[in-house]
C-alpha cells in the first residue's frame, strides 16, 4: 500500500476489540469447527474419479496466485466511510475473514490428520485459499486501524463438533451461497460503480471463484457416497438449507446502512442469492426449497422481526426482558419448524457434477 492508493494513512493497528468480536459465538456468527478424522480419510472419490482428477488439477495451477495483491486499484478513501456505515462495514469485514479463517483452520486440520492422498491434496489447496481471503481481509481492516489476531483466534475462538456429512452439507452451501453472494454485489457494482464503498470488492470476482471450486469439491465428495444424498439423508439436506437460508437472511438485515450504501436491497438481495444457490446445488442436492412459495419469504421476514424482538429484550434486561426473549426465542424456533416442513422441490441429480461459475 502507497499513500497514492489509500488516501487516509493507517493507523496504529488495535487486534484486541476485533479479535473480541471474531471470537463470540452467537446463532449468527460464524463458527469454528472439527470433525471425525479418521472417517474423513476413509472417504474414497474413485466413482468420481474422472471429475476428480480435473478439478484437482485446476486447483494445483492455483488461478488466483497472483491476485490477492494490491495494485493502482486499490484507491479507497477511508475517510469518506462515515459512522454508521463504517461501523457496520468493519462488522462485515470481521464476519468474513472470520468465515474465511474458520474453513482455512478446519481444511488445514483435515491435511495434517489424513493420510488419504486425495483428500490430503484437497485440503491442502482449499486451506491455502481460505489463508489468502482471510489475510486479505485482515489486511484491510488494518487500514482502519484494527486486525483480528488470526494466531490468537485459532487457540481462543470454541470449536463446534459436526460429524462428517454435517460438514459436507454445511460447507458445501457455505461455499455456494458465499461465491453467489460475492457474485451478486460484484455483478450490481459493476453497473453502479458509484455504489462501490471500498476496493475490496473490485477483487471479489476471482475470490468468488475460489469459492465456487470449493462447493465443487464438496459436491464430489457427497456424489462419491450415493448415501449421503438419499434415504433420510435428504432430511438433513432439507434442515442444512432451512439454517443457512435463514441465517444470512437475518444477518444480511442487520447491516441496513451498508446495504443502503452499497444500493441493495437485502431483501431482493437474499432472494437473488438464494436463487443462484438452489439452481447451483441440483447438481448435488435431491431437493431444493421451493422459493416461490409465499410462505417461504413470510417465514423468512417473521424471523427478522422476532430477531429484533430478542435484540429489544435483551436491551431491556431484567426479568420481563428475559421472559420476552425467551418467548420470542420460542417463536422463531416454531417459525424454523414451519419453514423445515414446507413442501420442496424435488430433482433427478445429474449424471455429472461439475459446473463452470457462470453468473
Amino acid at each position: 500500500m502507497t499513500t497514492a492508493t489509500m488516501r487516509e494513512a493507517p493507523k496504529a493497528v488495535d487486534t484486541a476489540e476485533a479479535t473480541r468480536t471474531a471470537q463470540q459465538d452467537t446463532m449468527l456468527t460464524p463458527r469454528f469447527y472439527t470433525t471425525d478424522f479418521e472417517q474423513l480419510d476413509r472417504v474414497d472419490v474413485s466413482s468420481v474419479r474422472a471429475e476428480w482428477d480435473v478439478l484437482i488439477a485446476e486447483m494445483k495451477s492455483d488461478p488466483n496466485k497472483g491476485h490477492f495483491y494490491r495494485n493502482a486499484e486499490w484507491d479507497t478513501d477511508l475517510a469518506t466511510i462515515k459512522e454508521p456505515l463504517r461501523k457496520e462495514f468493519i462488522d462485515f469485514l470481521i464476519s468474513s475473514c472470520t468465515a474465511e479463517f474458520s474453513g482455512c483452520v478446519l481444511y488445514a486440520e483435515m491435511k495434517k490428520r489424513g493420510t488419504n492422498p486425495d483428500i490430503c491434496e484437497l485440503f491442502k489447496y482449499m486451506s491455502r485459499d481460505e489463508a489468502r481471503h482471510a489475510g486479505f481481509i485482515n489486511d484491510a481492516l488494518k487500514d482502519f486501524g484494527i486486525g483480528i489476531d488470526l494466531g490468537f483466534l485459532t487457540r481462543a475462538k470454541k470449536y463446534t463438533f459436526f460429524k462428517v456429512k454435517y460438514i459436507f452439507y454445511a460447507t458445501y452451501l457455505s461455499e455456494k451461497i458465499g461465491y453467489a453472494r460475492y457474485i451478486t454485489i460484484f455483478r450490481h457494482l459493476e453497473k453502479h460503480p458509484e455504489n462501490r464503498i471500498h476496493a475490496i470488492f473490485k477483487w471479489f470476482e476471482e475470490w468468488c471463484n475460489d469459492e465456487f471450486r470449493h462447493g465443487e469439491a464438496f459436491s464430489l465428495l457427497m456424489r462419491s457416497d450415493p448415501k449421503l444424498t438419499s434415504g433420510y439423508n435428504v432430511y438433513w439436506i432439507r434442515f442444512f438449507l432451512v439454517a443457512v437460508f435463514a441465517t444470512m437472511y437475518i444477518r444480511d438485515h442487520a447491516r441496513p446502512e451498508f446495504h443502503k450504501a452499497l444500493g441493495i436491497n437485502p431483501s431482493d438481495y437474499g432472494m437473488k442469492v438464494f436463487q443462484i444457490t438452489s439452481e447451483i446445488s441440483k447438481q448435488v442436492f435431491p431437493v431444493t426449497l421451493d422459493l416461490e412459495n409465499p410462505t417461504f419469504k413470510a417465514c423468512l421476514e417473521r424471523l427478522l422481526m422476532l430477531h429484533q424482538r430478542v435484540a429489544d429484550a435483551d436491551e431491556q434486561g431484567g426479568v420481563i426482558g428475559k421472559l420476552k426473549r425467551w418467548g420470542n426465542t420460542a417463536l422463531a424456533g416454531v417459525t424454523l419448524v414451519r419453514l423445515y416442513f414446507l413442501p420442496v422441490v424435488h430433482h433427478t441429480l445429474p449424471a455429472t457434477s461439475r459446473l463452470q461459475p457462470a453468473y
